[in-house]
């Protein structure tokens, strides 16, 4: 019998990505663009799904693969409300919260859907989602603030987050469950999270902009200053709101999310440009030193991850400043859909057990 064959889907608000797999080797990848006149017919983005549905069946025949053929189906989990970390199959009360969008409205929520629809058109094959945002393990003591009605919450970049810091326990001869990483993700939202023996204990709550800033994200300001610009009528809740997760950071000081422009201004001589760069590059360093403190400077490792980890310039801003606490592995991109196989095959292989979601 050959290596399991897995199909995984990343859905995203314009875009659905596709990627074969047999075992852990992509056999083909494809990303699906949409026009967004075409997704104006939708009313919301849960319709999208019969839509997105042909479009893959019509990706898996261009390509020659069987739907019947495909041994198991993965889709990117969405929101719901926080678990665990792990593969989980994809069950009535999975589709009913993503259906109804419960815990949020996000693209994402239509991977376990069509992961389902396809598993079911393939003849009730296997079907599960891997670490979703909202993968909660964080200890105790890193719920609580200082201010008794705001706990802090956990949601991150948990696929990549795991992939990352298993590949990294793997570079250092040790199981995940065995090692103490550091893991910095960063993308249009930055993620720092402390991995202790197999969960992230402590982490940046990415989707609201705490922690660093970033390129899209205000990150973590000085709250009297922040209540005082809230009352001041300057903007609106939904105003405020948007400031902070999509219109901070490099959007907010330079008018752009684009790091490779941001370097680009900075190697023409721009002086504010260098000063926001530079800045960001310092609270991510901060961040990292932070969760190290968590793990009480017992870090075997720091992994740099992210679609910003190809600049070598950003990441030796980072690194000089943490070097001293442990040895940085440095994992440019975010490659979810090899996760997401990874995270289906360890359960078909048996080296994983499926969890179930439930209250």
């Amino acid at each position: 019998m050959g290596l399991p064959k897995i199909l995984a889907i990343n859905p995203g608000s314009t875009s659905t990505k596709i990627a074969y797999f047999e075992g852990e080797k992509e056999c083909w990848r494809e990303t699906q663009r949409y026009d967004v006149d075409v997704l104006k017919r939708f009313g919301s983005i849960i319709e999208q799904e019969g839509f997105r549905f042909e479009e893959i069946k019509r990706a898996l025949q261009a390509h020659g693969t069987k739907l019947e053929e495909i041994d198991a189906f993965v889709g990117r989990g969405g929101l719901l409300h926080p678990i665990p970390a792990g593969t989980y199959c994809v069950n009535e009360l999975m589709l009913e919260e993503m259906r109804s969008c419960k815990y949020g409205v996000h693209a994402s929520n239509l991977g376990a859907l069509l992961a389902y629809r396809l598993a079911k058109g393939a003849g009730d094959k296997p079907c599960f989602i891997v670490d979703p945002v909202v993968v909660d393990e964080m200890c105790n003591e890193a719920r609580l603030s200082g201010f008794p009605e705001i706990n802090r919450k956990s949601i991150f970049h948990a696929l990549n987050q795991k992939a990352t810091a298993r590949r990294a326990a793997k570079e250092l001869g040790k199981k995940y469950e065995e090692s103490r990483l550091v893991v910095a993700h960063l993308g249009g939202g930055i993620s720092v999270g402390a991995h202790l023996y197999g969960k992230v204990i402590d982490v940046n709550n990415a989707l609201d902009g705490e922690g660093p800033f970033s390129p899209e994200r205000a990150g973590t300001l000085p709250a009297g200053q922040l209540v005082n610009y809230c009352y001041s009528g300057q903007c609106t809740l939904e105003e405020m709101l948007r400031k902070l997760t999509g219109q901070g950071g490099l959007v907010a000081h330079l008018g752009t999310n684009d790091v490779p422009e941001v370097e680009r201004r900075i190697a023409a001589g721009g002086s504010k440009a260098e000063l926001v760069y530079s800045a960001m590059a310092y609270q991510v360093a901060k961040a990292i030193a932070e969760y190290s403190a968590v793990l009480s400077g017992q870090v075997d490792a720091i992994v740099i991850t992210g679609s910003i980890a190809y600049s070598n310039k950003f990441v030796d801003l980072i690194t000089k400043r943490i070097s001293f606490i442990a040895p940085i592995f440095v994992y440019p991109g975010e490659d979810e859909m090899l996760a997401l196989a990874q995270g289906a095959l360890r359960v078909l292989v048996g080296e994983e057990e499926a969890k179930v979601y439930a209250y």
